[in-house]
């Protein structure tokens, strides 16, 4: 029994020529998404989107920067912890939360679920793990949002066996199964940010999701291979392997337009 909810936990905004050739220099916004999962094991969160500790940690320079350059807009009761209170679900209820990668709007509350296991890719956390003012700002990344005991809690997706994907999610043939039962299953996606996690799960309808975090930010740039302006690269670990897997996402959604794939940014209806 695997059912998913998409929510918005906030969002920036930032011009639409860095996402979209040709686009204007006027912004525009960027939800930022989680996703709330219903298993067998219990409710596992896949990012948990800004918090108001962003504001916090943003208040004084080098980190004042990440604020400046991508405003953030997020009001209290909109944050994933309180999000979910309204749908009575308590922090503590969440048993796992899936991070894609470490950037400030995928971690933002992860401090609000004392009692939940973190899953990410090894090397995504290892990039940034010792990373402090000017480096990590480069990286996205705000250490003060990371629990303290992080590692106690964590458990690395590359420990887990590796499972072949249905032959209709060509050309990405292989992932990690974060569970043992096929459920939900981890994608490598690199460039973005190093150690980017995809997740792959089918619903109960049967319904096929791939959550791809921010592989690309709009749905319009797999559909269309769309690549962003090359002043974007600087946001990129990797802007060639970025483009190679931007490259795949379009080769799937071609070949199986029935998956869902769902970009971190996107409008959740899109």
């Amino acid at each position: 029994m695997v059912e998913i909810t998409f929510l918005k936990a906030g969002y920036c905004t930032h011009p639409e020529v860095m996402v979209l050739p040709g686009g204007s220099w006027k912004s525009i916004v960027f939800p930022a998404l989680f996703a709330l999962i219903r298993h067998p094991l219990g409710w596992i969160l896949f990012d948990t989107g800004y918090s108001e500790r962003f504001y916090r940690e943003t208040q004084y320079l080098p980190n004042k920067l990440y604020a400046l350059l991508t405003p953030v807009y997020l009001q209290p009761q909109e944050s994933a912890v309180a999000q979910l209170e309204q749908l009575g679900i308590e922090p503590n209820d969440i048993k796992y939360i899936i991070i894609s990668h470490f950037h400030a709007d995928h971690i933002g509350g992860l401090k609000d679920f004392p009692q939940a296991k973190f899953i990410c890719f090894k090397s995504g956390y290892h990039a940034i793990k010792n990373k402090r003012g000017f480096k990590a700002l480069k990286a996205g990344f705000l250490s003060g949002l990371m629990p303290d005991n992080f590692e106690k809690r964590v458990i690395f997706a590359e420990n887990n066996n590796t499972i072949k994907l249905p032959d209709n999610f060509t050309p990405f043939a292989q992932g990690f199964d974060l569970f043992g039962d096929g459920s939900l299953i981890a994608i490598e996606l690199p460039g973005h940010a190093v150690g980017q996690m995809g997740l792959y799960l089918t619903d109960n309808s049967g319904k096929q999701y791939f959550l791809i975090a921010d592989a690309c930010w709009l749905s319009r740039a797999y559909q269309e291979l769309i690549y962003p302006q090359r002043i974007a690269d600087i946001l990129f670990a990797d802007k060639t392997a970025y483009r190679e897997t931007l490259k795949k996402i379009n080769q799937l959604y071609r070949n199986n337009p029935d998956v869902k794939i769902v970009p971190s940014h996107n409008y959740i209806n899109d």
